[in-house]
């Protein structure tokens, strides 16, 4: 009998949006089990629910390629909860009107509660939500009422009272609503729902699963890169199999953080696991020394991973036949890669090549974790007996210090724009130039490529950059993130552009860099305020063969949103005065963007 059997559920269908699954997550959270399901479900599949979500989508509602849903599944009297496309779809089907936004809304917005229902309960009259569409309603369909509005949408938030359908633009699903668990809640008890679900019950059923992916005689091979999601799969892989069925591997590609083989080893050794390490730097060197786009990068790493794991395998195991592969992939990495029926690939990780999908589809691969978010695998990570220090580490991606290194070709396309200058007018000391570089974003669940605008140390109000950030890549279009230069009153118009090439020269000096900023945060103590801070090297400096580097701390959960982290100036004075001193460094700038519209790492 599997654990789930008896439990009410909600299921969540999915119509390619970022958050689908963390939608799920949440909810699960809240102790309610959920599933994922397709836009073209049966009608009997849907009856099995006692509550429906549409997620958000890429794509816009009056497109005719469009994903959509049968009318019938609106009137099968199950409660239904529409989010952003969601939302849309449901306007539209009913007989609504939806159209692009003049304005659209992507990060923090206020919504305004006008009118009590139950979806509103002990909710307070304006709330701070989460926006991320280009599109909105513009009319309701006959039966609806509107009880919330913001800034520059007017149906934030529509009911239908009796049939128990609601309507949002925003994201409850995403930590940075306020109050985004309280809007959850009241849906599930608008369905009726217990609450009984736990992350005890999903280790339960993990263990049972992994023990039926890998029967008698079949053994794991398991990459392991030190941080939190490979640890934690690799000790539940353990957990369910034990140690002589498990078997790990470090890759140490020469684009680790300094010291960090020896590093992990101790940590790991430190809770009984023991792994293989092979020094496989010369490879990545030579593979990489001429690549500079980002994704061919992607791709050639998690492609390279794959050749290693298999000459030591090679070298260290008589029969290959009767291993698997072991990933510590989460769901971040799995819907960032277009993983989901409709989503847009955000970017391709390194995990998610073409390689690492014939494994999968053969039955060759077991990913453990790959339906929880980082919040959840730290979770689960307690309940199989990590310690925190292992489990608080910031997350650190696979490929390394490699997808930090922007190693993109000069592009000076941005053109001088009025929107921007507009924008920015209202503030009198402020001071501005467009990086000629571009780096990876998500806005509206699909994938941007645009320009950064980096500004001047205009004010010491963390405040006031939040909302110019926010200002800047909701009304620019063709900006997807803003930086500010830490003391620094003026900037140049226009920076020296220097290539930056995947080489130990290169991952060196981004290397001395990110141990120092390391240093600091450990010696103020303020590693646990902050969920990751990614050190970027980017090719602008003051002129030939200088560089600058960007400082990316942020504030999470789960990986899929995040805020930047205001961090106090005593502190940011003293990595950037120590980063300055540190050859062909000419500029340290502070990334100002919250996830939307700006992805974590930059590529």
């Amino acid at each position: 009998m599997s654990v789930v059997d008896g439990y009410k559920k909600i299921g969540i269908i999915d119509f390619g949006g970022q958050y689908a699954h963390l939608i799920a997550s949440r909810i699960r959270r809240l102790g309610v089990y959920t599933e994922l399901l397709t836009n073209d479900e049966s009608l009997e599949k849907y009856k099995e629910y006692s509550g429906l979500i549409f997620s958000g989508g890429p794509s816009s509602v009056y497109l005719d390629d469009s994903p959509g849903i049968a009318l019938e599944v609106l009137q099968l009297g199950i409660p239904i909860l529409g989010i952003c496309y969601g939302h849309q779809l449901i306007m539209k089907l009913l007989g609504g009107d939806v159209s692009s936004s003049v304005t659209g809304e992507f990060g923090p917005a206020r919504i305004e509660i006008t009118s009590e229902n139950p979806f509103t309960h002990s909710l307070e009259s304006s709330e701070l939500v989460w926006m991320s569409h280009g599109d909105e309603v513009k009319g309701l369909p006959e039966g609806f009422q509107k009880f919330a509005v913001s800034e520059n949408c007017e149906f934030a938030g529509v009911i239908h009272s009796e049939k128990k359908i609601v309507g949002i633009q925003f994201h409850p699903e995403v930590t940075h609503t306020k109050h985004g668990q309280k809007f959850l809640l009241n849906f599930i008890n608008l369905c009726g729902i217990e609450k009984n679900w736990t992350i005890e019950e999903f280790l339960e059923k993990k263990i049972e699963e992994i023990q039926t992916l890998v029967p008698e005689g079949k053994k794991v091979f398991m990459l392991v890169s030190g941080g939190v999601d490979s640890t934690v799969a690799y000790t539940l892989l353990v957990r369910a199999l034990g140690n002589d069925r498990v078997r790990g591997l470090l890759v140490d590609t020469g684009f680790m953080r300094k010291n960090e083989v020896k590093l992990i080893l101790s940590d790991l050794a430190g809770v009984g696991i023991h792994i293989e390490v092979e020094d496989a730097s010369k490879e990545y060197y030579s593979a990489l020394k001429d690549i500079t786009a980002p994704e061919a990068k992607r791709h050639i790493i998690g492609n390279l991973f794959l050749v290693v794991k298999n000459n030591v395998m090679t070298r260290i195991i008589d029969d290959p036949e009767n291993w698997i592969l072991g990933q510590g992939t989460i769901y971040p990495d799995t819907i960032e890669s277009g993983g989901t029926k409709h989503s847009h690939n955000i970017k391709t990780h390194h995990n998610r090549v073409d390689a690492i999908k014939d494994l999968m589809e053969s039955g060759k691969l077991i990913e453990p974790i790959h339906e929880l978010y980082k919040d959840e695998v730290r979770e689960l990570g307690r309940h199989l007996g990590l310690s925190d220090h292992l489990i608080n580490r910031h997350p650190f991606p696979g490929p390394g210090l490699a997808v930090r290194m922007l190693t993109n070709h000069k592009d000076d396309s941005f053109t001088e724009s009025e929107e921007l200058k507009k924008v920015l007018s209202k503030y009198k000391k402020i001071k501005y130039s467009v990086l000629p570089i571009r780096s990876v974003g998500v806005q509206g669940d699909s994938r941007t490529y645009k320009h950064c605008v980096a500004l001047n140390d205009f004010t010491k109000n963390w405040e006031k950059y939040d909302v110019i950030s926010s200002r800047i890549t909701n009304r620019v279009r063709d900006i997807n993130r803003v930086v500010f230069a830490p003391y620094q009153d003026k900037l140049p118009k226009k920076f020296h552009f220097s290539q930056i090439y995947m080489t130990r020269e290169h991952s060196d000096l981004l290397r001395e860099a990110d141990d120092c900023v390391t240093k600091i945060l450990r010696k103020r103590k303020i590693v646990t305020e902050i969920w990751q801070m990614p050190v970027a090297l980017i090719p602008v400096g003051n002129k030939k063969n200088h560089f600058s580097i960007v400082l990316r701390p942020v504030e999470s959960t789960e990986a899929m949103t995040a805020n930047f982290y205001f961090m106090k100036r005593k502190i940011l004075k003293e990595i950037v005065e120590k980063l300055l001193q540190i050859k062909k460094i000419s500029y340290v700038f502070y990334d100002i963007t919250n996830k939307p519209p700006g992805t974590i790492e930059w590529e």
